[in-house]
Order: structure tokens, then sequence, then C-alpha cells
């Protein structure tokens, strides 16, 4: 019953008084019905227990329907309205790249299971919230790559997100190289912001593009940077070396960000820098910049009215109608 009335408002509800008559109707019919037929004393049913006939059941339904009647007549006096809501959305969103670490110190578990698929289910998370933004994920190991270019199809981008892991490039740790990639796509685009969010848990000790040319490169087009060192403090259980059949052998190993430069390149691009030595911390940072770069979003709201009292007279009609039609027809009674 409730979905009838789904998306739909009415003009004059204060009708709805009418429906108070309902009860009194009934006491009406009562009391009518009582005065109409006499109580007839006899000293035994045994002789007409078997008469009681379908007729005499079905006989009630003449009262439901004159009250659905009114019911109807009622709710059509209301003028009831089916609305239409459409929703115009101007949104001047952000461009933001996302560039991912992957060299094999990503497979360090101080995060549970390790950093990288913390990284991933956070990074996806950052994804779903920024509904009006193109967002693209550059990733780099010992060389950089563009692996989904700017799109608001951000399906695909958790999709490449989910797809990560280590050992798809040249291990290393290039920075500028995977800032630079980003800062690539990014340089043509005509979006009011242009964001980098790079995340990395280490040193920068390979590729040909230092990290602070590409810093100068990317605030020469515009492009804010946001640094994220992840991994915890001390020491932690991570990849030392790998067997010949690719299998990473683990052990303990000190934690090493170059924060000092982490934060240059923030500071030049009018970035920040944050650490995340836990998974609820690197939730966090995610969040803020979230936070900071919002979208700015103009919604203008459009209703439609159809009007549809028509529906419920033309019901009323019709259940007066089968009471008139069933009334004098099949349990018509003699006077």
């Amino acid at each position: 019953m409730l979905l009838i009335f789904r998306n739909i408002s009415f003009v004059h509800p204060f009708f709805f008084i009418l429906l108070l008559l309902l009860p009194a109707i009934g006491a009406w019919y009562y009391f009518r019905h009582t005065e109409r037929y006499a109580n007839l004393r006899i000293s035994t049913l045994d002789s007409i227990k078997d008469l009681d006939s379908w007729k005499g059941k079905f006989r009630a339904v003449l009262p439901i329907l004159r009250a659905l009647a009114f019911l109807m007549l009622v709710i059509a006096l209301a003028r009831p309205q089916r609305t239409l809501k459409e929703e115009e959305i101007k949104a001047e969103g952000i461009d933001i790249m996302m560039v991912m670490d992957l060299s094999s110190s990503m497979l360090a578990q101080d995060f549970k299971p390790d950093r990288l698929e913390v990284s991933k289910a956070v990074a996806t998370e950052f994804v779903e919230k920024r509904s009006f933004d193109r967002l693209g994920l550059v990733v780099f190991a010992g060389e950089a790559f563009s692996q989904c270019p700017l799109t608001t199809d951000h399906g695909v981008v958790k999709l490449f997100l989910s797809e990560l892991t280590c050992g798809l490039l040249e291990d290393g740790t290039a920075i500028g190289m995977g800032l630079a990639t980003a800062v690539n796509r990014l340089k043509d685009s005509e979006a009011k912001s242009k964001v980098v969010i790079l995340l990395t848990d280490g040193d920068n000790n390979a590729g040909y593009v230092q990290p602070k040319t590409a810093a100068e490169i990317a605030r020469e087009f515009g492009v804010k940077v946001y640094t994220v060192g992840v991994g915890s403090r001390g020491r932690a259980l991570a990849p030392v070396s790998r067997r010949s059949n690719g299998q990473y052998i683990f052990g303990l190993a000190t934690v090493q960000i170059d924060e000092e430069l982490l934060t240059e390149i923030a500071k030049m691009t009018g970035g920040r820098y944050f650490r995340a030595d836990s998974a609820e911390k690197l939730e966090q940072i995610y969040g803020l910049i979230d936070q900071m770069e919002k979208t700015e979003i103009e919604v203008t709201t459009i209703r439609r009215y159809t009007e549809i009292f028509q529906n419920f007279a033309l019901a009323a009609l019709i259940f007066i109608f089968l009471e008139i039609l069933l009334r004098y027809t099949i349990f018509r009674t003699i006077p």
C-alpha cells in the first residue's frame, strides 16, 4: 500500500478529515440492519441449520464496497499529485592522480596484512567519496607507469587498484619518476584544481628524474602534491631478498622514509606531508585530504507534478457501480 503512494503529494490534505465519518457510517449501518431485520424466536434451529447460503455469507461485501468508494472519493478530493523530482548538477570537479608505490617494501607486514593491501583499501574508499571528480592512477617502483588515465568511471579506477601487486615493475623506489608521470597526466587539464596524492614507504633510489625536479614541474603546472609516508617507526617484517622462483624472503628491516624530501615536495607545491604509521592513521590522512579538497557543486532541483485524482475518482465510481449492481441483482432482497 505504501508503494502506491510513493512520490505522491496532496494539494488539499485536510479532506482526509472526512475519513472520521467512516466509523459513524459503520455504526449507522449496524443499527439500521438491527431495525430492518427483526429477531425471530423459535424453539430449535435444527430444521434450518443447513440453509445458510453463500449469498448470506458474501452479502457483507456490499457495505465494504460502499466504504471503499467513500475512501477513494476522499483521496480524490485531497487532489493527489505524482511528483517527479529531477536534479541538475553542475560540479566544478577536481582532477586527482593517485601515485602508488609498488616497491617490494610495500609488502612489509607492519600493517595487516601488509602495507600495499591496506593502502589499496583506503584509496578505494577515497575514490568512492569523490563522486564528481576525475581520478587516475600512477604506479612506480624502479620505474613509473600510468596505470589508469583520468576518468570519471570510478569503477575502472577501483578495478585497477584491486589488481595492484608488487613485482609488476622493476624493484626500486623512483619517487621522481612517479610524480613526473602523474604531472604529465595533469598538465593539460582544465580543472579548477589539480592534485597528486603520492604514497611511498622508502627513499628515492631509482629513476632518471629527481624528485625535486618533478616537484618544480608540478609547481609550474599548478599541481598541488600531498605526500604520504607509509610505514611504522623502527623495524618491521619486510622482504629482504628473493628466491629464484620469485618468492620473497622476509626478515626484520629498519623502516626508512625520506620524510625531509617528502615534506619539501609538498611544501614546494602548496601541499602537505603526512606520516601514516598505522592503518588507522592512513584512513585519517585520506579523510583529511578529502575534506581539504572539496568539489564545488551546484544542485538545481526541478519538480514536476502529474494530477492523478482522476484514477481515484474512477475507482470510486467502479466501487459504487459494483455495489449497486450486486445489491439489485445477486443480493436483491424482497421487502
